[in-house]
This record gives C-alpha cells, structure tokens and sequence, in this order.
C-alpha cells in the first residue's frame, strides 16, 4: 500500500535535480507539512490565492477557484481553526535562496505594515494604527492590527522582496523590543542556515524613522549586524568627546558639542563627503561625521537601565540629491549606521541601500492589493496570524516560480524583460506553474454542510466588545515613578 508520505518522498527524490521546479515542489511540500490542522485545505487555499483570476477581494470567492476543490464553508473552518507550525514555517523561508547585495552581503529590511479594522468592535488586540490621510498634514490614527515584517531586499531597482518573518504587535509589546528579539532570531535562523559564516560581511538591516536605531543597535549587540535608519529632521546628535588633556581632574567627558540637524550652524566639517551622479536622482551628495551619538537620559525607553547609560556610535550621514519624481526641491535625508570609521565607499554603500528599503512597500501594495491579504473580515486575531502567514507563503511560492512563469501582459503593457517580471505577472502564469509542481493536499471527502442556525433563532451569545489601544501605562520618567510608588 502505498502511502501519503511515500508519494511525497518519491516527489522529492524525482525532483532533485530539476532546478527551479525542484526547488518550487520541495518548498510546497514543507509549507504541507508545517499544516498540522486543517492541512490540505489550507493548501488549497493558498493555491487559490495564486491562481484567481484578478486580485482577491473576498475570502468565500476563493472558492470559486478550480484549483481549490473544497467548499467555502470548509474554507472558513481552516482560516478560524487551522494550525500551522510557524517556527518550522519560518525555519523553512529562512533555508530559501535569498539575494545578495555586492559582496555578497544581505540586506534586511524591517518595517511595520497596518491590517486596519476600525469597525471591528468585537475584534480583540487592535491598536491605534498610524496611517497617512491624502494630503498634507492629513495622518490619522485607525484602529487595527499592526504587523512588524523582515524581509530580505535585492539589488537594484526591483519589486521583489524575500519576506522572512512577520509578527502581530499587541497592545502590551514594546514596539523597540519587540523588533530587536524579532531581528535576532531571523538572523539566528540565517546563520544557522549557512547563508552568513565567520568571515562574511555583516548584515545590513535598514530601518525607517518611526525605529529608534541607537536602541536597537544597544539590544542587538554581539549579532553580527550592522543597522541604518533614518532620523527625523529635528534631532540633535551629539559630536565625540575631544581628548582628555594631561593634568584633567574630573569625570571624563562622554560627549562632545551638539550637532543640531536642522541648524547648519552646528555642523562641523564632516570626515567623508562623496558625490554620485544617478539616472533618476540626479547627482547626489553624501556628507558623512563619524561617531556621533544620541545623548541618552534616564526617560521613556532607558528608564529601566541600571548603571550609566551607553554611549552609542555610529556614523551620521546626510544625503541631498537635486530632485525626486514629482519634487525639484527635495529635502535632505539624514541616516545614522551603528558603523563607525566608514570610508567613502561605505558612505555610498549605505544611502544607496536604504533606497533599496522602499522595496518593501511594493511587497506591502501587492499583499493588500492583488493577494487579498487585509480582504477577509477576521474577529479573531489568531486567524488574522494564520492568514497573514499564508499570504507570506503564497508570495515566497511566487518567488521561487519567477524564472518559469511566462509574460503573460495585457494588450496595453509593456513586454518585460526576461528576469524582471513583476510578482503579479508571475502570480497570472502560477496556474500553469502549478500544474508541474508538487500537489501534496489530498482529495476533499464526500460531505454536506451542517444544519445551521433554525431560521428565525438569535444570537443567545453576543461577542464582547473590545477597547482599543495600549493596556499596561509605562512611567516615562523618573518623576512619575517615584509618584506612583509613593
């Protein structure tokens, strides 16, 4: 008799040496086996987000797709009681080939994505998302589901991303912890992986500036990692302390004068300037100061520290180019990387890659927008977990079909160069893609829906409703705490 587990095997061994079909066939039979619950049907629901025609705008009418074989009230059951195994799902993203930066170095790039719910009044663990309104000065604050993602970006100007990993912030998570344990165990899982050994270039990880860099940075220390993150434009930084001269009584001096962003006046002459002359932003000028550092007081984040407070270094860069799309006078950008001592060729490296961070919101656009990702209407946060991670699934299917999937653009587009296909051209081709590769979800059983709520019956158990935002209040100073403890 031959069983499930031998088909797979002899799948996989058939498979071995068929390249990017192998390595598509291998992927899909782990995501099959990290299903613990409700396992074939999630499978063909993530075949269903791949193969629907145009992008998905209800969680039922995947149904309707010939590649999801099941019903749609079994649909339902997987999504609100399904289990998946995440830590072997994350450890087997984290085997996939990712892309290198020159040198073969990886690029990460962390930001938070909003899964917005502002009229789910029963739905539990919903924050107060930041999002931006149309129009200046147009930011409101909507009740939803914020996640934290980590992904893996390319070189070049691309729409591809390599998502690693992807967690739910809950109401009593501090958002800069939350990160920086987020961070270390995806590099962890990289480095036990093989893509990084002693001796390689540390690993880029590029931040936005809602992230407090010198934090992270503290909290991430001994990771082989360098981090960069933009700065908000009213900062003040602080300069190295000057020399201690002989004969000097007294505590050393930690820092040294102030170098106010917006004030030109501060800044003194920088150690490293660089200039670039690119096709799409014109020329672009790179003033670099080395070890600059935040002055850190005992409030907000560091008020639980014990001892003196770290002194954090790194190299401060501001970048101008002479125009954006749709901007002739575009302002600044300052960046500051936990690296000290970087040179001019450094200094390029690290701007040009923080371009490569806006990547990530292409990734974010074709997860809401063509997989349906914020589609479905989930009270449950768990299942809001379980779908999110079956979306992240589905895009890494897609990366691994990109070298087979044909062009198949629309009268009005453009032909695509080989290799450049975007994912949602990929995503049009998956159903022939899929045909070759490993099915391991079984055939649905006979059966028939349940009987239902009797016709004219209530709802004798209402769903609670739930408040939204932070639930545990945090002393920010040192005042407050000693007011609360009397």
């Amino acid at each position: 008799m031959i069983t499930t587990k031998a088909v797979m095997d002899s799948l996989q061994d058939c498979a071995a040496s068929a390249g990017p079909l192998a390595a598509l066939s291998r992927f899909r039979l782990d995501f099959h086996a990290c299903l613990t619950a409700r396992g074939d049907e999630l499978c063909e629901l993530a075949d269903g987000v791949l193969c629907a025609d145009g992008p998905v705008r209800t969680l039922a009418g995947l149904s309707l797709a010939p590649e999801h074989r099941r019903g749609h009230g079994a649909l339902y059951d997987a999504v609100n009681h399904g289990r998946i195994d995440v830590a072997r799902l994350r450890r087997s993203l984290a085997g996939l080939p990712l892309p290198r930066a020159a040198g073969g170095r990886l690029m990460l790039a962390a930001d938070v994505s909003n899964w917005l719910r502002p009229g789910a009044a029963t739905s539990p663990e919903r924050l107060f998302c930041h999002v931006y309104g149309r129009g200046k000065g147009q930011a409101q604050m909507i009740p939803g589901w914020p996640y934290s993602v980590i992904a893996a970006l390319e070189p070049g100007r691309t729409s591809w991303t390599a998502v690693l990993d992807a967690v739910r912030l809950g109401p009593d998570d501090d958002e800069t912890e939350v990160t920086a344990a987020q961070v270390r165990e995806v590099v962890t899982r990289l480095i036990a992986a093989g893509h990084w050994r002693a001796g390689d270039p540390a690993i880029l990880i590029v931040f936005d500036a809602g992230y407090d860099v010198s934090r992270l940075a503290c909290l991430l220390a001994g990771l082989p990692v360098e981090l960069l993150g933009r700065l908000r434009s009213d900062r003040v930084m602080q300069l190295p302390a000057p020399p201690r001269q002989p004969g000097t009584r007294g505590r050393p001096r930690k820092h040294g004068g102030e170098l106010a962003l917006a004030d030109p006046a501060t800044w003194p002459a920088p150690q490293v300037t660089t200039t670039t002359v690119t096709s799409r932003y014109g020329t672009a000028v790179a003033a670099a100061w080395d070890r600059v550092h935040p002055r850190l007081t005992h409030r907000a984040a560091w008020l639980n520290h014990d001892g003196d407070l770290p002194v954090i270094e790194g190299t401060l860069i501001r970048l101008r180019v002479d125009h954006l799309p749709g901007d002739r006078d575009p302002k600044p950008v300052w960046l500051w990387c936990s690296r000290t001592g970087a040179l001019s060729e450094d200094v390029d490296r690290l701007w040009q890659a923080f371009l490569r961070r806006f990547d990530l919101e292409h990734t974010f656009r074709l997860f809401k927008q063509v997989l349906g990702w914020t589609a479905p209407k989930i009270r449950d946060p768990a299942a809001a977990d379980r779908w999110t991670w079956l979306i992240i699934t589905c895009h890494a299917q897609l990366r691994l079909a990109r070298s087979l999937a044909a062009d198949l653009r629309r009268p009005w587009e453009r032909p695509a160069l080989p290799g450049r296909l975007t994912p949602a051209r990929v995503r049009r081709g998956f159903r022939n893609i899929r045909a070759k590769a490993a099915q391991p979800a079984g055939a649905p059983k006979p059966g028939k829906p349940g009987p239902g709520r009797p016709p004219g019956s209530k709802n004798r158990h209402p769903a609670p409703r739930c408040d939204v935002g932070k639930t545990t209040k945090r002393e920010r100073t040192l005042k407050a705490r000693r007011e609360r403890t009397g």
